[in-house]
């Protein structure tokens, strides 16, 4: 299965309603695991080599959205993926709870400070969906608030669009099972109990409550050019198989170009040679005159 392939396997079709059981978040393809890890591995080198030309190009840039219910995998993705590119041109941003300051702004506000710059990539790990999910779950804002929120987005969205700004939007799919064997291995790994929180295990009893508030996210703001990718990601090793191949297909189709050299290139050529040349001299005379 190719980059196409899942783009196309993998995308919500924008106009039609979504019932996130229509997907297996346990689906892994054809391959073995080691042949997954190693076409991922071929994948994330060759997203180091397009985000380096987006970066030399600096006249587009890439927005990447990771929403995902708790234990979904957002920071795995961040480190096994999006870690191979060049932090240079790379920026990844966490959307907690909005402090004082964001609060007495809009919801977009915390948000736009973070979209990226031409030639550059941004991550945000959880973003402005949040105020769709969380805040419509746990009633923190009046349905008529949250509800108009949806054309805010796509608004918002269609706006960085404009500016040269690629949008991608994973949902990293999980089952229930998947999550509390998640939060299980955390409680075992010493190294990864700093993660645990007394809200991960409440908040699974509106996990029904998180689902339905996705459907209608995923539907309500899923358009041409900002997909939605709800993403199986029982198997952490297929689930970043996935979006590495989504990404890349998706930078390969922006036919990145290297911008021209600003210099005369012969001529630079023309004076290192003389340079080097002149140096070797220098060394030359040097040796004789110690002899």
């Amino acid at each position: 299965m190719t980059g196409k392939h899942f783009v196309e396997k993998f995308r919500i079709q924008p106009g039609k309603p979504v019932r996130l059981d229509d997907f297996d978040p346990a689906f892994k393809g054809k391959h073995g695991k080691s042949h997954v890890l190693r076409r991922t591995q071929e994948l994330c080198a060759k997203m180091g080599e397009l985000q380096q030309k987006l970066f030399a190009e600096r006249k587009r840039s890439l927005l990447i959205c990771l929403q995902a219910l708790d234990a979904g995998g957002k920071d795995g993705v961040i480190k096994h993926v999006i870690g191979s590119m060049n932090p240079e041109g790379c920026d990844v941003a966490n959307f907690k709870e909005p402090t004082q300051e964001e609060l007495a702004h809009d919801f977009l506000w915390r948000v736009e400070a973070k979209t990226p710059k031409r030639g550059e990539v941004a991550i945000f790990n959880r973003s402005h969906y949040e105020d769709v999910l969380i805040v419509r779950v746990h009633n923190l804002v009046p349905k008529e608030v949250w509800s108009k929120r949806y054309d805010d987005i796509n608004n918002f969205e269609r706006l960085h669009i404009e500016s040269g700004t690629h949008i991608l939007k994973f949902f990293l799919h999980i089952s229930k099972e998947e999550q509390l064997k998640r939060f299980e291995q955390r409680l075992d790994d010493p190294t990864k109990r700093w993660k645990i929180s007394e809200s991960d295990y409440s908040e699974r009893e509106y996990w029904d409550d998180y689902v339905r508030a996705y459907e209608d996210a995923l539907a309500k703001c899923n358009t041409k050019d900002a997909p939605w990718f709800v993403i199986p990601s029982d198997h952490k090793w297929f689930r970043d198989l996935a979006v590495s191949e989504i990404i890349v297909a998706t930078l390969e189709s922006m036919n990145i170009q290297v911008p021209k050299p600003t210099v005369n290139i012969e001529d630079i050529r023309r004076k290192y040679h003389s340079a080097v040349k002149k140096e070797k001299g220098g060394k030359s005379r040097r040796h004789r005159a110690k002899s």
